[in-house]
């Protein structure tokens, strides 16, 4: 029997894919533990799972001036050491690693105790988390066919997504009942992440009255963001965050609208479902997001609106649902593109490179 570490946090796109594999490694005869946050996000998913659960230390490196990242080298330092010890006494045949902060002192720490390492990157491009984890890593798993270029040679592998497969299971009545939606008018799921996005969300509120008219909106707004003066409103429900109900939501949809995260465009992509991609704006993030949209408008599965046009100025209400309208009109098309996809079986491609570097590891040793 083979042990195997997860590690991964800080948003849903860095433990969702763990998620997904979690199911099949226990199948396949491995002693599954998680490494995360203490008090992260990742222990309240994961330990329904029938996995063991160990919480770390964990700080963040920011790409701006800011005094955390002092008192955070800190708490990196204490993760590093908290991780070497549970990987000495848990003794694993491997570690995955999905990214997040958290996980950087967990490959660190297994590398340097001899244990191989596979990563994931979701992304285009390599996030500051990976890239101080790849040279530590034997593979590097990636989602999008042109991350191979920013990877040392002889270590990437194209594998797609993990994405859970119960996802792919959802009941559409389900979900309208959960929502108190009728079939009389499509349905739009609006998501902005585990964290939820105040661009979209207000967007979305101040076209709430025009959006009405046509659809019915179910909005996944992250928590904190509910808007009690909206409860009850006919035609529109409000989520914080979506967990066990999410295949059933996400079933329902006939258009989503969404940032550019790519755990949340992959699994649109394999629900085939015509979308809306609002990516965080430079300003907000390194621009990953901005790159994995136009992959994706480019091979017809979505299209992309930016926060703000090239002269400053800022999306307003009226592109917004006049690109709304087009994609619902031209909804085939996208379904058509979405169907043609080769980004498929990203859960069994991760799992074998997983079950080949600790087959590898066994035998060296």
């Amino acid at each position: 029997m083979k042990t195997v570490i997860l590690t991964g946090g800080g948003t849903a796109g860095h433990i969702t894919p763990n998620i997904a594999l979690i199911p099949k490694l226990l199948q396949a005869g491995f002693t599954v533990h998680y490494i995360g946050l203490k008090g992260g996000m990742e222990e309240k998913l994961v330990a329904p799972l029938g996995v063991q659960f160990h919480g770390i230390t964990g700080g963040k490196l920011r790409r701006y001036a800011d005094l955390k990242n002092v008192t955070d080298v800190f708490k990196i330092g204490a993760g590093f050491f908290e991780a070497g010890r549970l990987i000495r006494k848990i003794r694993p045949d491997v570690v995955f690693s999905k990214g997040g902060f958290v996980s950087t002192p967990v490959v660190w720490a297994a590398s340097l105790g001899g244990v191989p390492v596979v990563i994931h990157e979701s992304d285009s491009t390599v996030g500051l988390a990976n890239r101080l984890s790849v040279p530590f890593a034997a593979k590097v798993c990636h989602t999008f066919p042109e991350t191979a270029g920013y990877l040392p040679k002889g270590k990437g592998v194209w594998t797609g997504l993990p994405i859970r497969p119960e996802l792919l299971s959802g009941s559409r009545s389900a979900g309208l009942a959960l929502c108190g939606f009728t079939e009389e008018k499509p349905v739009i799921v609006v998501t902005g992440g585990s964290q939820g996005s105040g661009f979209i969300n207000g967007l979305v509120r101040g076209s709430l009255d025009r959006l009405l008219e046509i659809f019915q909106v179910c909005h996944i707004c992250g928590k904190g963001n509910l808007k009690p003066e909206l409860e009850g409103r006919r035609g529109y429900r409000q989520f914080e965050y979506v967990t066990e109900k999410q295949p059933d939501l996400f079933a329902m949809a006939d258009i989503f609208i969404t940032r550019g995260g790519a755990t949340s465009i992959f699994e649109i992509l394999e629900l085939k479902k015509p979308n809306i991609i609002i990516p965080y704006s430079k300003k907000a993030s390194r621009g990953d997001q901005i790159i994995n949209a136009q992959s994706f408008k480019k091979q017809g599965f979505s299209e992309v609106l930016a926060e703000v046009d090239e002269q400053g100025a800022p999306l307003t209400q009226e592109a917004f649902l006049s690109t709304l309208t087009a994609v619902y009109n031209d909804r085939s098309q996208y379904i058509t593109a979405m169907g043609r996809s080769s980004a498929k079986n990203g859960l069994e491609n991760v799992f074998r490179v997983i079950c080949e570097t600790a087959d590898t590891a066994k035998k060296d040793n």
